[in-house]
């Protein structure tokens, strides 16, 4: 598997699980604390961005799922 296909697994991870919990992106945003915004959760979920763990954490902890949900492959 090269970056790209790994980053858009990790993206489509976490955009299903954030469509499983019913959230919009915004709603997403609004539970995570730090400097992030839509425009960054978009990048993630498409593949088009390389997000830290510590981001990946954060969006798991905000989803409240173990970070290893996001970045099965």
């Amino acid at each position: 598997m090269n970056k790209e296909d790994l980053l858009k697994t990790i993206g489509l991870n976490v955009k299903k699980a954030r469509e499983l919990k019913g959230l919009s992106q915004v709603e997403l945003v609004g539970l995570m604390e730090g400097n992030i915004d839509t425009t960054n959760i978009s990048r993630i979920e498409s593949g088009r961005t390389n997000p830290t763990i510590f981001t990946l954490y954060r969006i798991a902890s905000a989803l409240e799922m173990p970070l290893e949900n996001l970045t099965k492959i």
